[in-house]
């Protein structure tokens, strides 16, 4: 991977999670009224929320760093493999989540009368998010296992996409409310620090390499 361009789409694989990560803490923060783990991610960025362009950028800057990121991937990985484009899906359906925003803050409430067609296109897109998600770091996992500078990573990424879809079926059940939203939060922070988590490893493996050499192809 060349030093130059390829660390900076790299890079966009811990940047990306941190940004979208302080978006949500400090947008949680500014919402007068309600606890930090009482509104859920996408409720930051409704129509109804406080400073709700903090979420927005948060939703875009994730989704747009995961799209560079995937393609950093797909000079790692072997042609074909799964892993880089369901990265570049997961940023592409964060980015529209962020455009294509909710209606209000909280999901029920007085005057909720249904929901507008930008709200429902965040639904889909949320969901397609959430699965890709969950996905990579499993389907990344196995192609590690073969490969001694990755192989290391496989279990760490496999424990992270379980626990985090085991969190997503918690919230999906709403059987911790009022607290469901810090569910959420935890269910998005996995696989986004198995994200981060490969990141580093990418820029570990390229150093060891060397200046003017490539880091060896994993699986």
């Amino acid at each position: 991977m060349e030093q130059g361009s390829g660390w900076l789409l790299t890079s966009c694989g811990i940047a990306g999670p941190v940004l979208f990560t302080a978006a949500w803490v400090a947008g949680s923060l500014l919402q007068t009224g309600h606890s930090a783990g009482s509104v859920q991610l996408s409720g930051l960025a409704a129509m109804d929320a406080r400073d709700p362009g903090l979420m927005m950028a948060g939703f875009v800057g994730l989704g747009a760093c995961s799209i560079a990121f995937g393609a950093a991937l797909r000079r790692l990985r072997p042609a074909g493999s799964a892993g880089p484009w369901l990265v570049t899906v997961a940023g592409a359906a964060t980015v529209a989540a962020g455009l294509f925003r909710r209606d209000h803050l909280l999901l029920t409430g007085p005057g909720f009368t249904g929901e507008s067609w930008h709200n429902q296109v965040h639904d889909v897109v949320s969901g397609v998010a959430y699965a890709a998600m969950i996905a990579v770091p499993l389907v990344l996992a196995h192609s590690f296992r073969a490969d001694p500078d990755w192989a290391g990573l496989s279990r760490p990424l496999q424990v992270l996409a379980i626990v985090s879809a085991a969190a997503l079926a918690l919230f999906a059940s709403r059987a911790l409310e009022p607290w469901n939203a810090a569910v959420q939060q935890a269910a998005v922070t996995l696989p986004l620090t198995a994200e981060v988590l490969i990141a580093v490893r990418m820029l570990t493996v390229g150093r060891r390499a060397g200046p003017g050499g490539r880091a060896r192809r994993a699986g």
